[in-house]
């Protein structure tokens, strides 16, 4: 339940984080994304609404976080946390499936075999295009280690996929956070924007379902 209203009220978080740490929140926005991007086991934390919400602080206080340097550590952690990712997958694959926090697994098989499917739809674009669905984003750069995947292919495409990610969804906060109906109601935008990016995984289901049942027939 925590975990839960830290995504829906990111942005009343970071307000805090911002207070009591000053300069130091850009370690701590740093440290969230490279950890959710780069460690496996680590899907369910925030990413999409952690930009936004940080784009949206960018430009109420702008004296205290500077959009382009945000942007810019940003940038560097998704790109490192990925290649951590993909370095995992590589060097111990599938063994980390058995991996239990609190006698639960982070890292279910149906989220790696839901994950293939991508790269059997999408080839190594799903490293971009997994930026922007959860759990996949996570997911994606450890698949693509245990398949191997040429590094320089993978580093090409994660460069792309973390530059149009944290650009992108950071300057839509910037832009866009401060007008009154979004700032008023964040946590129905961050429900949104969650909806929107697993729109991917709600077609493939669907498609996969229909595909079935024209098997069956």
């Amino acid at each position: 339940m925590e975990l839960i209203d830290f995504i829906l009220h990111i942005d009343q978080y970071l307000q805090v984080f911002l207070q009591d740490y000053g300069v130091w929140v850009y370690a701590i926005l740093f440290l969230i994304i490279f950890v959710e991007t780069g460690l496996v086991v680590m899907p369910f934390l925030p990413g999409d609404s952690l930009l936004f919400a940080t784009g949206m602080l960018a430009a109420q206080f702008p004296e205290s976080l500077n959009i382009w340097l945000v942007i810019m550590i940003l940038f560097i952690a998704a790109v490192l946390g990925d290649t951590l990712n993909y370095t995992i997958g590589k060097e111990i694959g599938m063994r980390i499936v058995n991996f239990k926090i609190f006698g639960k697994q982070p890292v279910k098989m149906e989220h790696i075999e839901k994950t293939h499917q991508f790269y059997e739809k999408y080839g190594s674009k799903t490293i971009v295009i997994a930026r922007f669905v959860p759990i996949v984003r996570t997911l994606a750069p450890f698949v693509a280690g245990i398949g191997r995947m040429n590094y320089a292919t993978f580093l090409t495409y994660n460069f792309i996929g973390g530059f149009i990610w944290v650009f992108g969804i950071t300057l839509c906060g910037y832009f866009l956070g401060n007008i009154p109906i979004i700032k008023d109601n964040f946590s129905k935008v961050v429900l949104l924007i969650i909806f929107i990016s697993i729109i991917p995984i709600i077609f493939s289901v669907i498609n996969e379902k229909m595909n079935k049942q024209k098997t069956l027939s």
